[in-house]
């Protein structure tokens, strides 16, 4: 009540007015008498626990001042945005993790084909992985028929990771796209199979959301991360 009071006085101070000087007096009096009160009922009840009303209250109030204060500062640079930077337009570096050709990665390679002509397919290869295979089906499932409209087929890198690391190699890459690529967006398309049913969705690992993770974490502007889920039937 004390430190509702004494607010409401900070209130009419910042807030001059007609009737403020009443509103003004009537919670100064109020903030005068919860602090009298708390004070007589801290030294009569101290030892049986209102040292805890010292310690816990106040800590609480900063608490909430420090949330404020965060919200505040993030309003504040969000709010000073600058103008569309239309003369640099360019279609953005496209990467799309690949772990096999499916149906997730066709959606995504159509996905990444309408934003870009920039696009590079990686595969994070391990030691049982049939690297021939998948090069394969590349060119039959994607340089071919994409050769035939005439447009920029996209690239396909495979990387080796004798230690079966998966997710290191992507964030590494992405990197030295991002140094390569000074001047461009580098958008990471994500394709990730949805089950429908939460007993079936515990069965399928969430790689997807570890590489978000890991990618946000890098902090930089020029990185995008798209999502292209699949939904299984």
């Amino acid at each position: 009540f004390l430190f509702s009071q004494a607010g409401m006085v900070v209130h009419w101070l910042r807030r001059p007015g007609p009737g403020v000087r009443i509103n003004l007096f009537y919670n100064a009096l109020g903030a005068a008498t919860t602090a009298v009160v708390l004070v007589i009922i801290v030294l009569a009840k101290f030892t049986e626990g209102a040292w805890m009303t010292i310690i816990f209250v106040p800590a609480l109030v900063l608490l909430l001042e420090r949330i404020n204060h965060h919200y505040r500062k993030d309003a504040q640079e969000m709010l000073s945005a600058q103008e569309v930077q239309v003369s640099s337009l360019r279609p953005p570096a496209v990467i799309i993790p690949v772990d096999s050709w499916n149906r997730g990665t066709e959606k995504a390679v159509r996905l990444a084909l309408m934003l870009s002509d920039d696009i590079t397919a990686l595969h994070i290869s391990m030691e049982e992985d049939d690297q021939k295979r998948l090069k394969e089906i590349w060119k039959e499932k994607v340089e071919r028929p994409v050769r035939a409209t005439r447009s920029v087929v996209p690239s396909l890198r495979v990387v080796d990771s004798p230690y079966r690391w998966l997710y290191q190699p992507i964030v590494e890459f992405v990197k030295k796209t991002r140094e390569e690529k000074p001047d461009r967006l580098i958008a990471v398309i994500i394709p990730e199979l949805i089950e429908r049913h939460w007993y079936t969705y515990l069965l399928h690992p969430r790689r997807g959301a570890r590489l978000r993770h890991l990618l946000y974490e890098e902090g930089d502007d020029r990185t995008i991360v798209i999502d292209s889920p699949w939904y299984l039937r």
